[in-house]
């Protein structure tokens, strides 16, 4: 009775450790899985694995290639569009009701100052990195544990979106300083300040990402 329970435990252990290399750049768009590297390396049976490919399909990450294998997704144009709605949806909310105080706050903080250092050592895929953890802490100023686990997975699939761009400084340098005025408007408590720069912000990064897209898609 304790065996389907602890293997779906370990299912969701496993489920996860994918989704943050995919979201810290570890794992990249169009990267094929080989079963048994990753087996090996996280330590589980291929059955288990198959489980673990199968949930990271349904929620986009990885694609699943008949005779070639299980590849990590290439976001298209529709998914584009659909992550950044739901980004403005829960980022700019949280930052509107956010409070000064909040734990989450120092992490917002931590993340500026590590996308400095990173910047300093032009680490692009580094600062791409701190600059998820900014928004994944902006996420949890909501205190919604429901939008916290939402995020994870748009985090990661966002990662994989970012693979567009052959030069990943355009993208992630214009945000340090971005995300550092955020960070003071909030912390000054004019959240509406900051939820209306989110949102501009916002809408530039998605305009870059899809005008990357296309460009790939046009062989540029």
């Amino acid at each position: 009775m304790t065996k389907q329970p602890v293997a779906q435990t370990l299912s969701v252990t496993i489920a996860e450790t994918i989704r943050h290399k995919i979201t810290v750049g570890e794992l990249t768009p169009g990267q094929r899985l080989s079963e048994a590297a990753l087996s090996e390396e996280l330590a589980i049976s291929r059955n288990t694995l198959r489980e673990v490919f199968r949930v990271l399909t349904q929620e986009g990450l990885l694609t699943y290639a008949p005779n070639k294998g299980v590849f990590v997704s290439i976001p298209d144009m529709a998914a584009i569009i659909d992550i950044y709605q739901v980004r403005r949806l829960i980022e700019c909310d949280s930052l509107r009701q956010a409070y000064a105080m909040h734990p989450a706050v120092q992490k917002m903080k931590q993340a500026v100052s590590e996308a400095h250092e990173q910047e300093k050592i032009e680490n692009w895929v580094g600062v791409g990195t701190a600059n998820m953890k900014f928004h994944t802490a902006i996420v949890e100023l909501s205190d919604s544990e429901r939008l916290i686990k939402l995020y994870r997975n748009i985090a990661a699939e966002l990662r994989l979106a970012f693979g567009h761009l052959n030069d990943p400084k355009i993208l992630y340098a214009p945000y340090i300083d971005k995300n550092q005025s955020i960070l003071e408007l909030l912390n000054a408590g004019h959240n509406l300040e900051a939820a209306e720069k989110l949102h501009q912000y916002l809408d530039l990064s998605e305009r870059t990402l899809l005008a990357a897209y296309k460009r790939r898609q046009s062989g540029y």
